[in-house]
């Protein structure tokens, strides 16, 4: 089990409120947001060669096709090689039923965090799925892998992506990468097709791709059916944002309805949960359960309008209501684990409570320097104005509370933001006092700034985190930092992902597989067949369905 032996090293589990790592992730956000449209390398793709997939190769003698989705996946080994191990297995035994493994796997995006590169890739994502099945089965047809890149696999203006995927007649373990761009369109049996679409951190689509997918919709037939992969779920993005939903509407709108084709399907990763939202002739399903830390269910609207109402494009298709069906975990567990992040918070980001102590630190010098007179040049040194430290408090929680993906900036996110800042200060002259209150203080100089360290700088960073993972559960209620409070607890469990099973009299059925609890304890097991996982899990792994299986005809 060393990394020399398995040839890639088990990474643990990205911690997300890491300072260094937020920095770093944001300048590599801000570059990607600046060059990318400079530097689009979907654009480049054109001269690649292009091709529509058939997978009827792989359909069953009696004329039967079993396919796997899974998304944002490259994130800790232990969570990620769960769902990988499961993914290889040869069938898996689900609510009474045998699933076989896929013939094709499709990944939904996000196939390695926090940023892409080729080591990261090999760690995070190429490794454990090698592991899990190494060569292509013994028996029966050698299975395909798809993927469609995510924001995180944008981030290197999706270099490494290009270099892993799209090589044509590579393999990744026992599995075949076929693809030769980072978009593609698959023929499944029984005239039912799967298109996969690259909008580049939510950009529109190019015209190279645009180009693609008009010829392969020329091959459509009124009355086939389509599933479509997007990076991310846009009609629950445009709950907040109503124009996100406008690039996958201008495409079903001018590429697949001239032919009269339904989308009967549209599947997303992004968000790390399972949802579905019902209509009667649409199916929108989330399944962003491959490996990444869990994401909220509980702040879901039960009823969407798909495209929003609110959008400025005129030519929009009719708006239609869409219900939520399911979700996994529950409504109700998600509030549950939400209320973990006490304990989870500091645990999880040692970083974070320690840059927090360090901010403390200065606030308490500078409510005690106010507090008394100083004397000798050294502790005047140390001496901090309180004015600039509200201000630097005030600012980095106003901040914190207005991220990225906040959207607009309302008047919650100021309020929230403020309130956070002034329980920071108010904690702070809480410390100041308790510091004047001990005898510390009066010891000789520096020794009072050698025990500030050592002792006020763990213990105030423990209360600031208590601090914030209390604004972050108060802020979730109003729909501000519902992703940081769970990018914070870091929870490995409740994965999941999709397998498809397309019947010979053209019925899809889809089964959302559930894992509770992903393994934590592995064996190596170098003696077994080339085609089975090198590495075991100690305690089997249980799956169960999320729902009901799905049935579209």
């Amino acid at each position: 089990m060393r990394p020399e032996q398995l040839g890639f090293t088990p990474r643990r589990g990205v911690p997300w409120l890491s300072p260094t790592l937020l920095a770093g992730t944001a300048v590599r956000v801000v570059m990607a947001g600046l060059f990318g449209a400079y530097l689009d390398k979907r654009e480049l793709q054109s001269a690649l060669h292009s091709e529509i997939f058939h997978e009827p190769e792989g359909v069953d003698q009696d004329g039967e096709l079993w396919l796997d989705y899974v998304a944002d996946l490259g994130d800790g080994f232990n969570a990620t090689y769960s769902i990988a191990y499961l993914l290889a297995q040869p069938q898996l035994k689900v609510g009474g039923e045998a699933l076989p493994r896929g013939r094709a796997l499709v990944m939904g995006g996000d196939q390695v965090y926090p940023t892409a590169s080729g080591q990261q890739y090999e760690d995070r994502f190429k490794g454990p799925y090698e592991s899990a099945l190494p060569q292509p089965p013994l028996e029966g047809v050698q299975p395909g892998l798809y993927a469609v890149p995510g924001n995180h696999d944008w981030y290197d203006g999706l270099t490494a992506f290009l270099r892993l995927f799209t090589r044509g007649h590579g393999k990744i373990g026992g599995w075949r990468t076929p693809q030769t761009r980072s978009y593609f369109a698959i023929e499944l049996p029984h005239r039912w097709w799967l298109f996969a679409i690259d909008a580049q951190l939510d950009a529109y689509i190019d015209d190279p791709q645009l180009s693609y997918f008009r010829e392969v919709a020329s091959r459509l037939q009124p009355g086939d059916r389509v599933i479509m992969c997007l990076p991310n779920p846009t009609w629950v993005a445009a709950t907040h944002d109503p124009h996100a939903y406008d690039t996958v509407d201008y495409f079903i709108r001018t590429v697949i309805a001239p032919t009269r084709a339904q989308v009967r399907l549209m599947l997303s990763g992004d968000l790390h949960h399972y949802a579905r939202y019902t209509h009667p002739d649409r199916e929108l399903i989330t399944a962003g359960g491959g490996g990444a830390y869990l994401y909220a269910t509980h702040r879901l609207p039960e009823r969407l309008d798909v495209p929003p109402k609110a959008t400025l494009v005129r030519k929009k298709s009719p708006s239609q209501e869409y219900r939520l069906a399911a979700t996994y975990p529950t409504k109700s567990r998600s509030r549950q684990l939400a209320a973990g992040v006490f304990g989870r918070l500091p645990w999880r980001n040692p970083g974070f409570a320690s840059l927090l102590g360090m901010l403390h630190l200065f606030l308490m010098l500078a409510f005690t320097g106010a507090a008394q007179r100083l004397s000798g040049p050294l502790q005047r040194l140390s001496t901090i104005p309180v004015v600039v430290m509200a201000i630097i408090v005030l600012g980095a929680t106003v901040a914190f509370a207005m991220p990225p993906t906040a959207g607009r900036r309302r008047p919650k996110h100021w309020a929230l933001g403020i309130g956070h800042g002034v329980a920071q200060i108010g904690l702070g002259v809480l410390g100041a006092w308790t510091w004047l209150a001990l005898p510390f203080h009066n010891l000789s100089w520096p020794l009072p700034l050698v025990v500030a360290v050592l002792v006020y700088v763990p213990v105030s960073g423990l209360l600031a985190s208590e601090i914030v993972a209390g604004y972050l559960l108060v802020a979730s209620v109003f729909d501000v930092n519902l992703n940081e409070l769970f990018a914070a607890q870091g929870i490995v469990d409740y994965k999941s992902f999709l397998r498809l099973h397309f019947d010979v009299d053209g019925t899809l059925t889809i089964y959302p597989i559930a894992v509770d609890r992903v393994g934590r304890r592995w064996r190596a097991a170098p003696d077994t067949r080339a085609d089975k996982p090198w590495i075991e899990p100690v305690r089997p792994l249980t799956v169960r369905l999320a729902e009901k299986p799905i049935r579209l005809s």
